[in-house]
């Protein structure tokens, strides 16, 4: 039985993916670094620590990982409060789920862009704990974050549906003993190994609340 549902951020509730490829590419080609063509599906479900040294150590962005992940976050902030890329469904899946579970986020976005994703959505309150992977150890594929998530919500994982889009974070919330409702995104597919242990295989989010009844 279904005790509590955590939520994934980026992918799942925001159409973020192309927005993180296009700042983290722009920042790159900027500094003199060299962009690689699978540079933003290797870095997808990295924490922030792990992404900003895969920029600097293989994409030979020459500042400092703390640097890199400080300008990411900004032009990322700049261009959400201008216009947030909220996936159909985002806010009443939400806020439907909330009113009968306690919901968790477990994300690899930084804390400001969580925060600030859940400020202007006005769904903070939906979200009775918020976990960044730049908060635990690991970042997705290990399970750390949904753990972290569980623990917070103060629910046993393997009571907890996490919902999830990509490839790392299917094997993330899998790692953690969950049930995984996964709703592929056609312009980042999970690989077909990965979303073949998923639990549930969803086309969009409005399916959700009716999937976990």
């Amino acid at each position: 039985m279904i005790a509590a549902v955590i939520f994934d951020l980026d992918g799942v509730l925001v159409d973020s993916e192309s927005v993180w490829d296009a700042v983290r590419e722009q920042i790159t080609s900027e500094s003199g670094g060299r962009w690689r063509e699978h540079a933003q599906r290797e870095m997808m479900g990295m924490s922030s620590v792990e992404w900003s040294r895969y920029m600097h150590e293989v994409l030979g962005v020459p500042m400092s990982p703390e640097e890199i992940s400080a300008l990411v976050v900004a032009r990322l902030a700049e261009r959400y409060r201008r216009d947030l890329p909220l996936l159909p469904g985002a806010i009443e899946a939400v806020r439907v789920l909330a009113e009968r579970w306690p919901l968790g986020l477990a994300s690899s976005s930084n804390r400001p862009v969580i925060d600030l994703v859940l400020e202007v959505t006005a769904l903070g309150p939906c979200f009775r704990a918020t976990v960044s992977s730049e908060e635990v150890g690991r970042g997705k594929p290990a399970p750390d974050v949904y753990l972290e998530a569980a623990r917070r919500l103060e629910v046993e994982p393997s009571a907890c549906a996490a919902v999830e889009d990509s490839t790392n974070g299917i094997r993330s919330a899998k790692a953690a003993a969950m049930l995984v409702a996964a709703i592929p995104r056609p312009d980042f597919p999970p690989e077909p190994e990965a979303l073949e242990t998923a639990d549930l295989v969803l086309s969009s989010l409005t399916e959700l609340p009716e999937a976990l009844a």
